[in-house]
């Protein structure tokens, strides 16, 4: 079975992927719309966007955990070559808990306040794996180290209500982290933390991806969180892809005026001046405008912009946008 040429260099290759959520009264919610992007080994991608954008069903598509209204209604998943969308639960199960591994925003929701530290990093050893207890037990005490949690056989035996929201993060990645996995998902990981912590967090999948090449798909709704890890940028809005490229030339020349607005309006402002809010709210992913999306809310949208979709084109070499006026933006 041969495929392009891109997936060779590609350790996951999402190709047209559509996500649709059944609402309220029948009304068919088209939260991610013909998303296709690569992510190659040891590389950090962020998914950037407003909340509500696709970017989290974007990324719960991958591990196939989409909530329970939600189904992908067209396009592939290659992970390592092989589609994830083609492959019984049971299989996927294993994936999920060895080859991906997921890191929430909430560290209180992933972990189980009723068992200790220790019992929760063993289980996913347990699970995935024959070693013996004194094996796995030493493995727990290695991976909290390498997360950078300091006396690590006390906190073995904490449940997780002792802990603080960073050091909680920390053991969550942990447990991502425990199988070896060639793919880390973070949604949000840093959102619940105060910006030291938030600074501390980043700086740990730093280490990962530089120590264990590891691939990460950060979702994130913040540039400056993005600015601090990332390799490669794709901004989502209105459950499509409206700009991805490198990071350092989408922060030095954003071609789409949505991700303009976005980074103007996150991070910290410059010598105490307002950030900048985009005017106008998201659209009704159940009744989207004709023509670009986010033509309601742009400054710069002109009649084509309001009756034609752009596609998505190559400003320069790897650095696409969808945009009829990116040649024009002021950078």
């Amino acid at each position: 079975m041969s495929h392009d040429g891109a997936t060779a260099t590609s350790l996951l290759e999402v190709t047209d992927l559509s996500v649709e959520i059944e609402g309220r009264e029948g009304r068919t919610v088209k939260v991610a719309r013909g998303l296709s992007f690569s992510l190659a080994p040891g590389r950090v991608m962020g998914v950037i966007g407003e909340s509500g954008s696709g970017k989290s069903m974007a990324a719960l598509s991958v591990v196939r955990l989409l909530p329970r209204a939600a189904s992908v209604t067209g396009g592939r998943i290659l992970f390592k070559g092989e589609d994830l969308l083609a492959k019984p639960a049971a299989a996927m199960r294993a994936i999920r808990g060895k080859d991906i591994g997921m890191i929430l925003q909430d560290p209180s929701v992933s972990l189980d306040p009723l068992y200790t530290v220790g019992d929760q990093i063993d289980e996913a050893l347990r699970v995935h794996t024959r070693m013996p207890r004194a094996a796995r037990r030493q493995r727990a005490l290695e991976l909290l180290q390498a997360v950078g949690i300091p006396s690590p056989e006390v906190r073995l035996t904490q449940y997780p209500h002792e802990m603080s929201g960073g050091m909680l993060q920390r053991v969550v990645a942990a447990i991502a982290i425990a199988l070896n996995p060639a793919l880390l998902i973070a949604d949000e990981p840093t959102t619940a933390l105060d910006p030291t912590i938030q600074v501390q967090v980043l700086d740990l999948l730093a280490s990962l991806r530089d120590r264990l090449r590891v691939s990460i798909l950060l979702i994130t709704h913040d540039f400056g969180v993005a600015a601090h890890i990332c390799d490669d940028i794709m901004v989502i809005y209105a459950g499509e892809i409206v700009e991805t490229g490198p990071a350092h030339a989408i922060f030095d020349s954003p071609r789409h005026p949505y991700t303009r607005a976005l980074m103007q309006s996150s991070g910290a402002p410059e010598g105490g001046r307002r950030l900048a809010t985009i005017d106008g709210a998201p659209p009704d992913l159940a009744s989207l405008p004709v023509g670009c999306a986010f033509a309601p809310r742009c400054a710069l949208a002109v009649d084509r912009c309001r009756a034609e979709t752009p596609p998505s084109r190559e400003v320069v070499p790897g650095h696409r946008a969808a945009c009829w006026r990116s040649e024009e933006i002021p950078v």
